[in-house]
């Protein structure tokens, strides 16, 4: 059976065998038209002296490194999987790689807007794809929670599961002037709900009345398309729905 699919048994058994604390996941997104660099450091417990793997499917593999000790990618990786041998009871390792931007909406999708030749980045990881854009145990029973810092363009907008911090300073990036993002770590999730959307979308914000304070909203548009957008209606209906919701859970 191809690794890029996970059979029902496997992922029984390696549910049985492990659970997963934490990921702190690095991108770069300034490396090229083609490719982004990308390291998952992942914590994990499991039952010593056995064995698993990690999903990944993307360009390369650099560095693997479990408990400390060097693993070789020529050896550990096969048909999108990274073999993990010899667990402790709990676990880190770290994987170096380099992923795949798609056009084709798995995984991190890459456009370049042909009005203006901007570059807008998206990811769809539903239901296998977060291991497109990371190394992972890619199984929604598997939760955890996720860190992600990501540099990109520093004119970009970045967007994911947790609020957008403040980035740092310009720096140089190969030509590039970019910043990086560190966002906090989410609640527990699955992995393929984590999302990042990153590029220089024009942003319209506004917030929606709740019983627990202002919700925040925003809508991120192609700059090209910005003004096709009826903003106005689909916070509307937002804020509607949100009333909606909060008298019918009582919320």
């Amino acid at each position: 059976m191809p690794g890029t699919n996970l059979t029902r048994d496997e992922a029984a058994t390696r549910a049985d065998l492990l659970a997963v604390e934490s990921y702190d996941i690095v991108l770069d997104l300034t490396t090229g038209p083609r490719t982004f660099a990308t390291s998952s450091t992942i914590r994990f417990s499991a039952r010593a002296g056995a064995s698993t793997f990690l999903d990944f499917v993307g360009e390369s593999v650099a560095s693997i490194t479990l408990n400390g000790e060097s693993l070789d990618p020529a050896a550990a990786v096969a048909d999108s999987r990274i073999t993990l041998p010899a667990l402790a009871a709990d676990n880190e390792v770290v994987v170096t790689a380099t992923g795949s931007y798609t056009n084709t909406g798995e995984g991190l999708h890459r456009f370049v807007d042909p009005v203006d030749d901007e570059v807008y980045l998206y990811s769809q990881f539903e239901v296998a794809d977060s291991r497109r854009v990371f190394a992972v145990f890619e199984q929604p029973d598997l939760k955890a929670t996720f860190a992600f810092t990501v540099t990109a363009p520093a004119h970009w907008q970045l967007v994911s599961n947790s609020p957008t911090p403040q980035p740092d300073e310009v720096t140089d990036r190969g030509g590039v002037a970019a910043r990086t993002w560190a966002f906090e770590p989410t609640p527990r999730l699955s992995s393929y709900v984590t999302a990042i959307v990153a590029g220089p979308y024009e942003v319209v914000r506004d917030e929606a009345p709740s019983r627990k304070g202002p919700v925040p909203l925003a809508i991120y548009a192609r700059k090209s398309l910005v003004g096709d957008v009826d903003t106005e209606h689909i916070f509307e209906l937002t804020k509607t729905g949100f009333d909606f919701f909060e008298r019918e859970f009582d919320c």
